[in-house]
Parts: structure tokens; sequence; C-alpha cells
């Protein structure tokens, strides 16, 4: 693929001696959103936390912008990772640090910022996702998807090329979800990064409005967009994102 950003060659990954995935191949482009779904227990978070350098594979690379992720070592390795974010499906949150504290934390660890250029940053990240009048509450005392916009400010705050998102709509509302989703692509369109976001909901993986791909029994299947993906050949694929019952993916199930 041309001015592909993220590339997985020939990548494979064993557990305790059991294969998970083999010969896995596939490029994400520069700027583009990219959906991964596919049945609970697969392997999607596997393969986001391989992109984001917190799990290296058994076998193959992992090219980022053509730098091979699984070979980096030392301060290679940390500028590459710099230019990523992630927000973790449980937001991974500091529950004794305040919405604003939460935001500053990776800002102060990372950056040589003074006081007021944080305080400046993190006024700036909490309005952009709509949570500013929240910023001296504690995330206990805010809701699920005020606290998943928070998750979306911190992994924001560097500034990163590639934003990961496990899972972002788990657990909220139908409405809630949306809000989150068109959050994630008014942000995307605005800091023109390149966003990979596992989802199960169809709805949202279309909002996103990019590429979907599916895994499932070790693969992962670039299924295209939302209307190439629901007229896909692969009968896993069908019943996935058709919700139907009967199928390879649940054959032999009672």
């Amino acid at each position: 693929m041309a001015s592909a950003l993220i590339e997985f060659k020939n990548v494979g990954l064993s557990f305790d001696g059991e294969l998970l995935f083999r010969d896995v191949n596939f490029a994400i482009a520069k700027g583009e959103a990219f959906a991964i779904i596919g049945p609970s227990g697969q392997g999607k978070s596997v393969v986001v936390k391989m992109m984001a350098g917190l799990l290296e594979p058994t076998s193959g690379e992992i090219l980022i912008d053509g730098e091979n992720l699984v070979t980096l070592r030392g301060k290679e390795r940390e500028r590459l990772l710099r230019r990523m974010g992630m927000l973790f499906q449980k937001n991974a949150l500091f529950d004794s640090l305040t919405v604003a504290e939460n935001v500053a934390f990776p800002l102060r660890e990372v950056q040589q910022a003074s006081e007021a250029e944080v305080e400046e940053a993190v006024r700036f990240y909490l309005d952009s996702v709509g949570i500013l009048h929240a910023k001296d509450l504690f995330p206990d005392e805010i809701s699920g998807g005020m606290q998943k916009r928070l998750g979306i400010a911190r992994a924001l705050a560097l500034k990163p090329e590639i934003v990961f998102y496990d899972d972002p709509t788990a657990g909220l509302d139908p409405i809630t979800s949306r809000k989150i989703i068109q959050l994630i692509v008014d942000l995307r369109a605005e800091h023109g990064s390149t966003v990979v976001a596992i989802t199960n909901d169809m709805n949202r993986a279309r909002q996103l409005g990019g590429r979907i791909a599916m895994v499932v029994d070790g693969e992962v299947i670039v299924t295209g967009d939302h209307a190439r993906t629901l007229a896909h050949s692969d009968p896993r694929v069908r019943q996935f994102v058709r919700g139907l019952l009967e199928g390879p993916l649940t054959a032999g199930s009672p």
C-alpha cells in the first residue's frame, strides 16, 4: 500500500506454545480510520497491542512508517512509541487524580513544559472533548461517558500521529456511544491523525467511515468499507456482521 503508516508482514504470535496468529499481512494508510471487529476472545485487542508495541510478535515484522517496531530498542523505539496514543477499554484512569491531573500526568512525565504550558494544554484538550467543566472532579465522580472522554483527552494530550481505541464505546448506551465515535471522527479530522478502533457495533464501524477488518480464527481479514463488509464472501464475516444465529461461528454450539 502506498504511504502505509502501519504494516504487518507475516506476523505470527504464540502464547505458551499455542499459535494465536500466523502470517498476518495488512497495511493501514496514513490518516486512515480503520475499524477492527470480530467475535469476543479472537484477539482484537492483541492485534492492537502488537501495533502499539505493548506485545511483541513471535515472528514477522510490524512496520511503523517503514521502521520495524519489533527490532527497535532503546531511544529509537521510545521515539517511535511516542508517536502513538492509546485509549484502553477500561480507560486506565488514575482514581486518585482529578480530571485535570489525569491529562496533565503524561505531559509532565514526557514533555519539558512549564506548568503554564501544561495547564493551557489540559484546558484545551478537556474543552475539545467537552468536559472542561469537570476538571476538578475525580474519575469516580463523573459518568462512564465522561470517563471515556477523559481517556480520549489524555490519549491525545501528547499529540500522537496514531491513536488506538480499544472498544471506546464498551458499556455505554447507544446515544453516548454515537457521541463518542463522532468525537473520535471530529478529532481525527482536526488533528489529521491515523485512527485504529476496536468495535463490535457495525453502526459505529460505519460511523468511523473507513475500512474494516475482522479478526477470527487467527486471521485478520480486511473486508473493505461498510458496504463491502456487509457483502463479503467469507461466511464468517457474513454471519458476524449480520448477527445470524447459524453459520460457521456457531457451528457445533448447543
